[in-house]
């Protein structure tokens, strides 16, 4: 349900940007609140505080963010509030940011390898992954996991290429393994 409600507000906010034609501007302002709020978690725990009543939430909103966050952000928190939906900002939130970033032809990309790689091999493979995707640019999270031995773990959005050698040894492993157990007729040729 939770994923469902962050789509359906992180939609609206996002036709929103697209119509008024600000999608850069309330990305930007997205991504600030979603720091302060990150920095700031009692200010989500009083804004989904039982006992603070919804008149006080809006006035704490008006009171931290007039002049501060544009009207479209500001009505859009009322919103939230006035719906009892404040405990999703941070995941409607989220999904404005993806959806934004997606509509500007930004990618988010996850490379893990195992060893740290260098300016140049990071400039190659973020020129091969423009040359082959869709994306204008990248935002790259690189990681380190030394028991890949060697090669790449390339993740964007629901797409994995597995090129480390931890992969290939398991593949080749498994294929032998069979290969055995059919010499051995344990497994019929198929």
């Amino acid at each position: 349900m939770a994923k469902r409600v962050s789509s359906i507000y992180g939609n609206a906010l996002f036709e929103l940007a697209v119509e008024e034609k600000k999608v850069d501007a309330l990305l930007s302002e997205v991504q600030t609140l979603q720091q302060i709020l990150l920095e700031n978690a009692d200010l989500l725990s009083l804004l989904n505080h039982p006992e603070v009543s919804k008149i006080e939430k809006l006035d704490l909103l008006k009171n931290i963010f007039s002049g501060r966050a544009s009207d479209e952000v500001l009505g859009f928190l009322s919103i939230i509030v006035e719906k009892d939906r404040q405990k999703d900002i941070p995941k409607i939130f989220e999904f404005f940011v993806d959806k934004a970033k997606e509509y500007k032809g930004i990618g988010k990309v996850k490379v893990v390898s195992a060893t740290e790689l260098s300016a140049r091999q990071k400039e190659k493979l973020t020129k091969r992954l423009l040359e082959t995707t869709k994306y204008t640019s990248f935002e790259v999270d690189y990681q380190i996991d030394p028991a890949l031995l060697g090669g790449l773990i390339i993740r964007i959005e629901d797409r994995v290429l597995d090129s480390s050698l931890k992969t290939q040894i398991e593949r080749l492993s498994k294929g032998l393994s069979k290969l055995s157990l059919e010499k051995e007729g344990v497994v019929g040729v198929g």
